[in-house]
């Protein structure tokens, strides 16, 4: 029994020493394993690292009863993220539904992503593998097979592109105010009926008026006396002077001695001896049984005196001209026109500083655009807002200076408000800006999308939120041909580096967040472009200093961290 109890140790003892043996041997040759990575340097797309391995083991490398669990792991400063998928292998001999590596050898194909963070920019792709035969186990040194990550994608632009609805204010309106003095048949004095009617009365309080309100400029009067197109022209030539000359002396008296009027040419006086265009737009108004016949007369016949003639052979006709039309013809028109002077910038600006509720609706909004002050522009509109209640403007445009101030729950607060007064495109954009900047794709994407016509705002951030989903060419389409650092990112990301080195050359105004430039740094590199990758990374520095330690890590720069200039550069 002893010597049964001893053979079996040695049997056990020998088992272990072939398991380890196994083990230790695969260990020992796992760099005969060869890795393929796809990409080879890691890059985040639509907020996700993917990666694909293709492992490809050598014949008689792979122990027939061991099965190996290979997990990638992602490493960096202050962490590392295990994908959750792992690949197993497993020897020919052992009982399970892996991938089976026989003594030919074999291979495998992995793929998986892992959500990225900023962390990750600077990290190592490692394989972990741990083999298990029987009861034994071992884990084998880790194998570096890439590094991560480059995050071009993740410099888009998120800014809020809110829309402000500006005011009606004009400071100067055109204003007007008339009256017609009629006469008798061949006369030209005035009538005293004709003084008190009431046009006459709103033209004389006008003139008082605008005369003694200095936000008025009286620009001038304009006097116009005719005489009806019956009689002869030797009549009514000197006929149709004469009324003027009335009308004239009235309407200088009732400008007294007002210091305008004394400009020259402010009074414009002009006589029609025939007013046939008078007849004519008359007699179209009218009701006139054989008006059609008269207009055709008007047609046909361009010598006055024929006209006359043809006209007052319609007997009947001419009748109810004598009585309807021809004694409105007979008469002066007289009209006074002014521009109304609003206050000044300056003026609403005080104003609303000392006391808004004397300014108008328009005027309190044109307030808010007046101060470059971003808090005191706030106040404006919102003072504004508690003033008119029921303003829309007043109400979005609370939400665009919290925007501008870098508050979007307090600008979507406000957008919402206006959205209860009406539900316009404008305030779905800038919901739609809102959601955006607090990271809200899906929220923003709605908005953007639920509008009745798109706006460039709204197709710009639709175009933001493509570039995060990794829809690099609808993301172009969005931006459209508008030279824009998005759309640069965009085409860089889809691999039209030459395009977005254009795009990048187009652009009028730089950011002097120096985005835009380093953009050209990442350009320079992939065409392998040193100059303009170098004067690109240098004129973001000269806007933002921190482009430097960005850069530095960059994997973008990769064949360029030996480079003497790049590193003093970065320094």
């Amino acid at each position: 029994m002893k010597n049964f109890r001893s053979y079996f140790i040695l049997i056990l003892v020998a088992a272990f020493l072939t398991s380890c043996n196994g083990l230790n041997k695969m260990k020992t040759n796992s760099n005969l394993i060869k890795y393929d990575v796809t990409p080879k340097v890691l890059v985040t797309d639509a907020g996700l690292v993917p990666v694909t391995i293709k492992g490809t083991l050598p014949a008689k490398y792979f122990d027939k009863k061991t099965t190996v669990t290979v997990t990638p792991v992602l490493t960096y400063a202050g962490g590392e993220t295990v994908f959750d998928k792992v690949q197993v292998l497993q020897g020919e001999s052992v009982q399970g539904n892996n991938k089976v590596i026989t003594a030919t050898g074999g291979d495998f194909t992995y793929t998986s992503t892992i959500p990225y963070k900023d962390a990750m920019k600077k990290s190592e792709l490692v394989l972990r593998i741990k083999a298990v035969r029987g009861k034994t186990s071992l884990v084998f040194d880790p194998v570096k097979i890439a590094d991560g990550v480059i995050a071009t994608s993740t410099l888009v632009e998120k800014e809020g592109k809110a829309i402000s609805l500006k005011d009606n204010f004009v400071r100067v309106t055109s204003d007007s105010k008339g009256a017609d003095i009629n006469y008798l048949i061949n006369k030209y004095d005035l009538l005293p009926k004709e003084l008190k009617a009431d046009d006459i009365a709103l033209l004389q309080a006008y003139i008082k008026s605008v005369t003694a309100d200095s936000t008025f400029n009286v620009k001038g009067a304009s006097i116009s006396s005719y005489a009806s197109p019956d009689g002869s022209m030797k009549i009514n030539e000197p006929l149709s002077k004469k009324r003027g000359e009335t009308a004239d002396k009235f309407i200088k008296k009732e400008f007294g001695k007002a210091a305008v009027a004394k400009a020259p040419g402010f009074f414009d006086s002009k006589t029609t001896p025939e007013d046939w265009d008078g007849f004519k737009s008359a007699v179209e108004k009218s009701t006139i049984q054989d008006k059609d016949l008269i207009l055709r007369v008007l047609s046909m016949y361009a010598d006055p005196d024929v006209r006359e003639k043809e006209i007052k052979n319609m007997s009947a006709a001419f009748e109810a001209l004598k009585t309807d039309i021809l004694p409105k013809l007979r008469r002066s028109q007289m009209v006074v026109s002014t521009d109304k002077v609003g206050r000044s910038d300056d003026q609403i600006l005080a104003q609303m500083r000392k006391d808004p509720k004397a300014l108008n609706l328009e005027e309190s909004l044109r307030a808010g655009s007046l101060t470059t002050d971003l808090n005191e522009q706030l106040s404006f509109y919102q003072t504004t807002s508690q003033n008119f209640p029921t303003c829309i403007r007043a109400a979005n445009n609370i939400g665009v200076t919290y925007m501008a101030l870098g508050k979007s729950t307090e600008a979507i607060a406000a957008f919402e408000k206006a959205k209860t007064i009406q539900n316009n495109d404008v305030v779905k954009n800038n919901l739609g800006f809102g959601s955006l900047v607090k990271g809200d794709l899906a929220k923003a994407e709605e908005y953007f999308n639920s509008m009745t016509t798109a706006t460039p705002e709204s197709k710009w951030g639709l175009g933001v939120i493509a570039i995060t989903k990794g829809e690099y060419d609808k993301a172009v389409n969005y931006f459209g041909t508008e030279p824009c650092f998005n759309l640069a990112l965009a085409l860089v990301c889809k691999g039209d580096v030459n395009k977005a080195k254009m795009t990048l050359d187009s652009m009028k105004d730089l950011c002097k967040c120096g985005k835009p430039s380093y953009l050209k740094a990442i350009v320079g590199a992939r065409l392998d472009d040193r100059n303009y990758m170098l004067n690109g990374l240098r004129e973001a520095i000269g806007f933002n200093a921190d482009w430097k330690a960005y850069a530095k890590t960059d994997l973008e720069f990769a064949k360029y961290f030996n480079d003497d200039t790049f590193k003093s550069t970065v320094q």
